[in-house]
């Protein structure tokens, strides 16, 4: 897997915009490879943002998400300078973690 996560988290104002994309294959487990085996479900199930040691955003996923999958979301109360820290976890028990300065 290459860079787990590419984040961009730009404030405005009180609010922070925070775009992510996420590196992942996402097999849903109902494809079948060119043997006509089944490929194993392989997804992310829970992602967190975290600013200050503080939740901004959680999200349980499943196999429905696609391939590379990209989301957005904004909170308030950060400023330029301050870190926000996403992290998520898939169903073989793989775990990443990444964090981008804001902007």
């Amino acid at each position: 897997m290459s860079d787990p996560m590419r984040i961009r988290a730009q404030a405005q104002g009180d609010k922070t915009t925070v775009r992510v994309l996420v590196s992942h294959e996402m097999e849903s487990g109902q494809r079948k490879d060119a043997a006509g085996k089944t490929v194993p479900a392989w997804f992310i199930e829970t992602i967190t943002a975290t600013h200050n040691g503080k939740t901004v955003m959680s999200a349980q996923w499943g196999p429905a998400v696609s391939k590379n999958p990209y989301m957005q979301f904004s909170f308030k109360g950060a400023k330029a300078g301050e870190k926000v820290i996403v992290s998520w976890t898939d169903n073989k028990g793989d775990k990443r973690t990444d964090e981008a300065v804001i902007s």
